[in-house]
């Protein structure tokens, strides 16, 4: 089996992989960050997303061995010990959480849209997360909670 070695939330790690494992399955089975979720198995939900060198990417779309050498991001690596990252108390705040399952790939991609798009409109906002699936259809406070987060990031 390969040995697949990366940056993980500022940590070097590695691991034996199968040449089939998905970066999803490495982080949640082999590294235990279990806040990624697998919500579809088709790349359609973004329960999945994290960043990949400083971009959102749906990990179950990434071979593990794919991210070699590179900087991924999690949700777990997002705040800053106990201080929550600004997007993350903008979606409590506007009680964009909902049930919680797709809030991970959710705030993964607002952080990387309000990066790349600092003043997003709404309609931009909503054009953004057509990649991510809430099925409490919760779009409104998620919406508002990146209005929010664009103040503050």
């Amino acid at each position: 089996m390969p040995t697949v070695s990366m940056t993980v939330n500022g940590k070097k790690v590695s691991g034996e992989v199968e040449g089939r494992t998905l970066l999803v399955q490495f982080l949640r089975e082999n590294l235990r960050l279990t806040g990624t979720h697998v919500g579809c198995d088709t790349s359609q939900c973004g329960a999945c997303v994290v960043h990949v060198n400083g971009d959102s990417m749906k990990s179950c779309t990434l071979l593990a061995v794919q991210a070699e050498g590179a900087e991924i991001t999690t949700i777990e690596g997002l705040a800053d010990g106990d201080t929550l990252h600004p997007m993350q108390e903008a979606f409590r705040d506007n009680h964009g959480l909902q049930c919680g399952f797709c809030t991970p790939g959710m705030v993964m991609s607002a952080v990387d849209l309000v990066k790349k798009n600092p003043k997003a409109s709404e309609q931009e906002i909503r054009e953004w997360l057509e990649g991510n699936i809430c099925r409490c259809t919760g779009y409104h406070n998620i919406v508002k909670s990146i209005q929010q987060a664009q103040q503050t990031i």
